[in-house]
Order: C-alpha cells, then sequence, then structure tokens
C-alpha cells in the first residue's frame, strides 16, 4: 500500500505504531533509519497532541503534523487506530497531492491495517 505514495518528490514513507515502532516502510530509506524515523515521527505527533488545547480543543485529536525543513518536508498523519503514517518529501514536491494521497491511504491502512495500542502492565 505504501506503494502508492509513490508520486514525485516523495522520498520514503514509513507506517508506524502510534509508540514509534516501524511496521512497514518504502522508498529511499534503509531499515535502521525508517526505525529512527518512526520514533522521531512518534515524539513530533505527541508534541502535537500537546499543543492542540491552544487550537481549541483538547490535543488529542491531532489528524496531522507537517514541518518544513529547507530541503524538504515531513507529513505526519493519523491511519486508524494506534497507527501513523510518515513521509518524508523534498522542497519542490507538490504539497497539495501529497496531502491528498497521504490522507487517502491513511483511510484505507486504518480500515485495514489499524495498529493494536500496546498496554502497559505487569506480565505474568
Amino acid at each position: 500500500m505504501l506503494a502508492e505514495l509513490d508520486v514525485p518528490g516523495v522520498r520514503f514513507s514509513v507506517l508506524l505504531s502510534e509508540d514509534g515502532l516501524r511496521i512497514a516502510h518504502s522508498g529511499n530509506i534503509t531499515r535502521d533509519n525508517a526505525d529512527r524515523f518512526a520514533a522521531a515521527a512518534s515524539g513530533l505527533r505527541s508534541l502535537g497532541k500537546a499543543l492542540g488545547e491552544f487550537c481549541g480543543g483538547l490535543g488529542d485529536n491531532v489528524r496531522q503534523n507537517v514541518t518544513e525543513y529547507d530541503q524538504g518536508m515531513i507529513f505526519i498523519t493519523a491511519a486508524g487506530e494506534g497507527a501513523v503514517l510518515g513521509v518524508s518529501t523534498t522542497a519542490e514536491v507538490d504539497v497539495a497531492l501529497v496531502a491528498h494521497r497521504l490522507n487517502e491511504l491513511a483511510a484505507r491502512v486504518g480500515h485495514e491495517l489499524g495498529a493494536v495500542p500496546r498496554r502497559g502492565g505487569a506480565r505474568p
């Protein structure tokens, strides 16, 4: 499914659990870097939740984070219960096209592959 994000300007995509574990990745990224990206994307998503109250809500319903850098952008989008999609792009990407494809894919992933959140607690 991640191959659907193969549009001009997309470097790679990573499907991760909300707690930062890589589930799958595609594009020009190694598994180790995809693991690092997943952990960082989860952290950025958490920061977005903390800022949500300043948008008039409780802060726990972040739909999408978009961070722009000199050489590209990072999109992080909720993809169902416990799953998140992250995408890295170049600076020349069509932002509207990537956001559209990302939201379509997030809806499919949420429906088909939603990751079950891990629960804390002692093991027997």
